[in-house]
């Protein structure tokens, strides 16, 4: 052990204690902030429209009980790490330079030398707990670095989903409901593992289940401050193993998939050629080659109806806790998710199916659900809730609020929204538009209204019109780009243990400021 380090990390963690601390106030009525986060959750939920036959009854239900249903929301970066690191440091990729899954946002000197969002709500008099995934686990020598650091208190989550593994369907696996598949190419490792079946146990046991009850039985004491509570539920994250009883919700005979255009990448070309991200996936090629692209969607399917279910719970908990009136609750998706479009699966690119997420939001007193097509970015939801909490507000952040729109969703907003899909490359949009821009220059550009899916590249064919709106967009990406932050992975030789107290050493710095 490093002695000096040590001492160091021991006196900064002794004079927390020191510090000012809020004082409780028993006529404190600021609101409680309920922060669900869903994994890898799409528009295929009932209020969004993304799939017809997709079955989410309790989002549903929450969102005409009183929300703003956010029908144009996007992420910052199209990928876990960039997404919540920039949601929850309230700074974008481009000036953070954390632009994947490996890198860590704490190596960034500026989130280092800023309160992340669950922090500032605890400097400011709020409790702060959390359970599920809402930060990035990095798979760095930060170890099962989860935002335990960032929470008053934090627990780990416990279950699991246990399979059957004679009923899987596995594309590295090469399997086909337990049996090898007739078609063996394209199997080859990349991501998580590509599978769905269904698992050995109930949903009792499975680990997002049992974060639901934990956040409802949470829900049922009270609190002398308020509460940030933050949930993270992990469907439907691949692999997609849910319980039976969701899959049984859907009829394999009548599930589709999404409507999918072999020919959709030939108007995206470089030099007369696919671009690198403009080429079919080992996940479609084998998914195509074993006839498995609508089971596929139907797994997907079920795993968001699980990951529905258990969001019911914790409805139900708030309905009975003492704080159903005084809590604002924010349901928010990561980042959107292919099922084929565009000839590949998953995340990662500045198309709008990977971009636009699911975003509710219910502030006490509403009682009505209503629509609001007007754009806006999950960075935006720092400076939103520092609003509507009556928190000092944070001006060096990037977002901005969307609080008004809260009262009045279909309020003019000239504002446009912005994601950053890796260095050097951008998607804008405004509600009608969408530029993208490659670093080696490639752009693509789509009209919504005539073309929701995004299937005819005009770059090469704009009007005067277009030719406008097109500098307008590209007027909003940024002229320089945060260089890519180190991966940790080889960074640091310290324990598990000491570097996470090197980590609370860097935060309680913060709090001197």
């Amino acid at each position: 052990m490093n002695f000096k380090i040590s001492i160091g990390v021991i006196f900064l963690l002794a004079i927390t204690s020191l510090l000012p601390q809020p004082a409780v106030d028993a006529n404190d009525t600021r609101p409680n902030v309920l922060f669900i986060s869903i994994d890898d959750l799409n528009d295929w939920v009932g209020v969004f429209g993304g799939h017809a036959q997709v079955k989410t009854p309790n989002i549903d239900a929450f969102a005409e009980s009183g929300a703003v249903i956010f029908q144009n929301a996007h992420c910052a970066g199209p990928v876990c790490g960039s997404s919540r690191s920039a949601l929850l440091s309230g700074f974008m990729p481009s000036t953070t330079g954390v632009y994947g899954n490996s890198q860590n946002m704490l190596d960034s000197k500026l989130v280092q030398a800023n309160a992340t969002l669950p922090e500032y709500f605890s400097k400011h008099g709020y409790r702060t707990l959390s359970r599920g995934k809402i930060f990035h686990k990095h798979a760095t020598a930060h170890g099962s670095d989860m935002g335990h650091w960032a929470f008053d208190h934090w627990e780990h989550a416990v279950g699991g989903t246990p399979v059957d593994q004679s009923k899987i369907t596995s594309r590295n696996k090469n399997l086909i409901h337990g049996k090898p598949a007739p078609v063996s190419d394209h199997t080859s490792p990349g991501g998580t593992e590509f599978a769905w079946g269904p698992t050995s146990a109930g949903k009792e046991e499975t680990k997002d289940y049992r974060t639901a009850q934990w956040a409802a039985s949470q829900l049922q004491h009270q609190s002398e401050k308020p509460f940030f509570m933050a949930v993270g539920i992990s469907r439907p994250h691949l692999p997609f193993f849910v319980p039976q009883e969701f899959i049984d919700l859907y009829d394999p005979a009548n599930f589709k998939a999404p409507k999918i255009r072999e020919d959709d990448l030939d108007d995206i070309l470089v030099n007369g050629k696919h671009h690198a991200k403009h080429k079919p996936t080992p996940d479609y090629k084998w998914l195509k080659q074993n006839n498995l692209i609508d089971e596929a969607a139907m797994a997907y399917a079920a795993a968001c109806s699980y990951a529905d279910a258990c969001l019911g719970v914790i409805f139900e908990g708030l309905e009975k806790s003492p704080h159903k009136d005084n809590t604002i609750v924010v349901i928010w998706g990561d980042h959107g998710w292919h099922l084929g479009e565009k000839l590949r699966y998953r995340k990662t690119t500045g198309w709008r199916v990977s971009t636009r997420v699911p975003l509710l939001v219910r502030i006490p007193h509403m009682t009505q659900g209503q629509d609001c097509p007007r754009l806006v970015n999950l960075i935006d939801i720092y400076p939103s809730l520092i609003e509507l909490c009556g928190l000092p507000k944070k001006p060096t952040l990037d977002g901005r609020s969307f609080a008004p729109l809260l009262t009045d969703p279909t309020q003019i907003w000239n504002h446009s929204s912005l994601t950053i899909f890796g260095n050097g490359n951008a998607s804008v949009f405004n509600e009608r538009f969408h530029y993208m821009l490659y670093s080696d220059g490639t752009e693509e550009f789509y009209d919504l209204k005539s073309d929701p899916h995004e299937w005819s590249n005009l770059a090469k064919t704009l009007s005067p019109e277009q030719r406008n709106e097109k500098t307008q967009l590209a007027a909003i990406i940024p002229e320089t780009f945060a260089l890519n932050i180190k991966t940790s992975k080889n960074k640091f030789k310290k324990s598990a243990k000491n570097l996470n107290l090197k980590i609370k050493s860097q935060r309680v710095l913060e709090k001197l400021k």
